[in-house]
């Protein structure tokens, strides 16, 4: 049975704290004590030399980055992904870590076999890039002796820390500036792909309905694919068969906005007179497009940059607790959503 460090602080009557210290081979431990602890865990067997990592090895000072595809209509060679990337590359040369990057593509590749390969390199920690993910596509990680960082996306994992956008509240606080604007008939653009930030998302806008007393009107959500030319596709063919519209939609993300709102300029709606729409990751685009949109501002480069710095902790600590760290947004106001009269 693996011994944990709490367990050794009980029976040596110090705290976990203290046997972290001696375990990591640092200082603010008087030696009596640090003696003690050292004689106790190598009397239970404890693994002392994998535990004073900076002292009996050299770490090789390298971290693998993978992106794992499960069918790449939302991971791609985006802006959002390439910020985020940026945000990782700088903060691990930053702390003179060296990234390595692989690509794993569930249609092209045996992903076992690939994750083996991936073991066989040298490291001291993974990032893995699990926007695409299921919970389930977790488990051939599993038996990696490393730690593990799991980006974009929170899945079922006791053994691994999250680093993730705050989703729900991202939408919720979306939906809830539409209401403050006046607007009560209010849809929601979603994704026909399903990831676990869309459905978070959708979590958000629901519950913000609900909670300010509105009717939730199933023929105000569409499905549109959360690609540029697939949510364009998708929502000419919804507007060609003339569906009622809302005064205003929350889209699950700024590249189905985009789509959505030039194939409805398009078929005769102005946008913000007509229909107002207000996406979340604030894309380049955003500034640029005719009008510009109205988004919440996701902390990509940030995002990439704490999830480093949780890993490199994790390599040199051993920290025995698991943590989710959500990154919050923030509304950037331009010119795609209208004020109309409050009734």
């Amino acid at each position: 049975m693996k011994i944990r460090i709490k367990d050794i602080a009980k029976i040596v009557g110090v705290s976990s704290a203290t046997v972290s210290l001696v375990l990591n081979n640092k200082p603010g431990v008087s030696e009596e004590t640090r003696q003690k602890v050292i004689n106790k865990v190598i009397e239970l067997g404890y693994d002392y030399k994998r535990h004073t990592l900076r002292k009996t090895r050299e770490l090789s000072k390298h971290i693998r980055f993978i992106v794992y595809k499960k069918h790449g209509k939302v991971v791609g060679d985006t802006p959002f992904f390439s910020a985020l990337i940026e945000g990782i590359e700088q903060e691990a040369r930053d702390e003179g870590f060296n990234l390595l990057i692989s690509y794993i593509n569930e249609q092209a590749v045996d992903v076992s076999k690939m994750v083996q390969l991936i073991k066989e390199t040298p490291v001291d920690g993974i990032l893995l890039l699990a926007t695409e993910m299921y919970s389930k596509d977790l488990a051939v990680f599993e038996d990696i002796d490393l730690p593990i960082v799991v980006l974009d996306s929170y899945l079922e994992n006791p053994k691994m820390d999250f680093v993730i956008i705050s989703n729900t509240e991202a939408i919720y606080n979306a939906t809830v500036y539409l209401i403050k604007k006046g607007h009560r008939e209010i849809g929601y653009l979603d994704s026909s792909v399903w990831i676990k930030n869309f459905e978070e998302r959708r979590e958000g806008f629901e519950k913000a309905i609900k909670q300010y007393g509105f009717i939730l009107k199933r023929d105000y959500i569409l499905n549109l694919e959360p690609t540029l030319d697939g949510s364009y596709r998708d929502m000419n063919e919804i507007m060609k068969r003339k569906p009622n519209l809302p005064t205003a939609f929350v889209a699950a993300n700024d590249i189905i906005a985009f789509g959505a709102i030039k194939a409805l300029k398009e078929h005769g709606i102005k946008i913000p007179d007509d229909v107002s729409i207000i996406g979340i990751d604030d894309m380049p685009f955003c500034e640029i497009c005719e009008p510009p949109i109205t988004t919440l501002r996701v902390y990509k480069q940030r995002m990439g940059k704490i999830a480093v710095s949780r890993l490199i902790d994790r390599i040199i600590h051993r920290y025995e607790e698991r943590v989710k760290i959500e990154v919050k947004t923030d509304l950037i106001e331009r010119k795609s959503v209208k004020e109309i009269s409050k009734s």
